[in-house]
């Protein structure tokens, strides 16, 4: 189905730092192939050598060749390789088209000229497969980002290729959906499609792929048949958590056990005339580590912007202590770090990007924060040329040095590895200590056991639980039923 055959490949053309280095590897019609590995290590890269965005897309130096089904893939045109190998990005909304939902599950098939019976079919056979009934007809820029997710998934796979190559297709996704997410690369390998992942999370994965390439620094340095997987200690080679039964919660240590709390009456918020949050009443802790979850779509995101200020006419009352906070002074108080990092990346380097953040400069300070993050060595990047994961911890840093009470993390491990997961963890933990309040809008049941001290549940704009870390609780929402 596919030949790597002595791939290296430089971004920067420089011969003696490749990205990529050595890459042989046959895959064969059918197969499952997880590519793991630490943040940086080449399976974006690697992902893109295969579906022809280098050196279509992608600019540097390339040695070695792939082969599609016997044909060198740098000779078959982009708009050919369409047909025969699906591919979807960490971030979906790279890959959209239309405005509509609808419209662009369609989109590849109707560039490639199908009829509209044919159309109408498919269309019919993703949204069965994805569950996405509910999304169809939808504004597309109204949807959450595991629901754009969803729809990115579906709409590549509307076009029945052969080869599907996913980039951290889980990264968004709430528990339910990354184990329909699952059954989707079940099906796909019972119709005989080759699908290749690269990504962190593996708990979706542990039932569905064949082989695992490992790479590090470029290079694929262990390789392993499934069963060898389960078998091996994943800590030891900087993984997450292939199995969801095996976490527990051990960090009594990070309450603060403070009295104080924070609470919110008649908190409720519109678009238009559809009601999307709805929260009568709640306590929450102050100087906690609160895990805020629920499904995609559960209006978890719109209650982040709406308790740091930003929805204008966003109604009800925060009782901070005894204070009643106004909007303009959430604005004041609390700093938030978007799902989507890419709005809130401004200067022309990495040290600056969170020396903004800061009321007074500090660049000991900003360094600092910068090295307990794992970052420092990208101090003078640009923070829009930096991996996905890599601007996540940059804007992590700059909520950091904020020196704001309330931070508000919206998804703050989406693509990280096991390493830069735990230095978040790290970050969160001196935080509680310093008196600050952090907000952790999640799917990542790693972090959540790892860090948290408290949970909110949210379903339909409510917020339907509300308690001190539970570990029955959490398996019965995370794991698969």
């Amino acid at each position: 189905m596919l030949k790597i055959e002595d791939i290296s490949f430089s971004y920067d053309n420089n011969e003696t730092n490749y990205n990529l280095a050595d890459i042989n590897q046959n895959i064969k019609e059918g197969e499952v192939i997880l590519l793991c590995g630490e943040s940086g290590c080449g399976k974006t890269t690697l992902t893109r050598i295969i579906n022809g965005l280098i050196p279509n897309f992608f600019n540097g130096t390339k040695q070695g060749n792939v082969y599609l089904k016997d044909n060198l893939i740098n000779e078959i045109p982009i708009y050919e390789i369409s047909k025969y190998v699906g591919s979807v990005f960490q971030n979906p909304k790279t890959q959209f088209f239309n405005v509509d939902t609808t419209g662009e599950i369609v989109f590849g098939c109707e560039n490639l000229a199908m009829d509209v019976d044919e159309i109408k079919s498919r269309l019919d056979h993703v949204v069965k497969d994805f569950k996405i009934q509910p999304l169809l007809d939808k504004n597309i820029f109204k949807l959450s980002g595991g629901e754009k997710q969803k729809i990115a998934c579906a709409s590549v796979s509307a076009v029945f290729p052969d080869l599907f190559v996913l980039d951290e297709p889980s990264s968004n996704l709430d528990a339910q959906s990354s184990w329909d997410l699952e059954d989707i690369i079940k099906n796909w390998k019972q119709s005989g499609k080759t699908v290749i992942i690269a990504e962190h999370k593996l708990f979706f994965l542990n039932n569905v792929v064949d082989r695992v390439l490992f790479l590090e620094n470029g290079r694929i340095t262990e390789k392993w048949s499934i069963d060898e997987f389960k078998s091996i200690n994943h800590r030891d080679y900087g993984l997450r958590q292939i199995n969801l039964e095996n976490l527990y919660v051990n960090h009594d240590g990070y309450y603060s056990n403070n009295q104080d709390l924070m609470e919110l009456r008649n908190f409720n918020f519109k678009y238009g005339k559809k009601q999307v949050l709805d929260i009568d009443g709640v306590k929450i802790p102050k100087n906690e580590i609160i895990a805020i979850i629920g499904k995609n779509g559960a209006g978890k995101s719109t209650f982040a912007n709406c308790l740091c200020g930003l929805k204008r006419s966003c109604k009800g009352e925060i009782i901070w202590g005894d204070v009643h906070l106004k909007r303009k002074d959430l604005l004041k108080k609390t700093y938030m770090v978007m799902q989507d990092v890419n709005h809130q990346l401004f200067t022309e380097s990495v040290l600056d990007e969170v020396l903004l953040s800061m009321g007074e400069e500090n660049i000991s300070r900003a360094e600092e924060i910068l090295t307990n993050l794992n970052l420092i060595h990208l101090k003078e990047a640009h923070p829009m040329a930096l991996s996905g994961g890599e601007k996540q911890r940059v804007a992590i840093a700059s909520a950091i040095a904020s020196g704001k009470e309330i931070l508000i993390f919206d998804e703050p491990t989406s693509g990280l590895d096991l390493k830069n997961m735990m230095k978040v963890s790290e970050n969160l933990i001196y935080l509680q200590k310093l008196g600050i309040t952090s907000f952790i809008i999640t799917h990542d049941f790693e972090l959540i056991m790892d860090v948290c001290s408290h949970v909110l549940h949210m379903e339909d704009g409510k917020i339907i639980d509300n308690y001190k870390i539970n570990e029955d609780k959490l398996k019965n929402f995370f794991l698969k039923n």
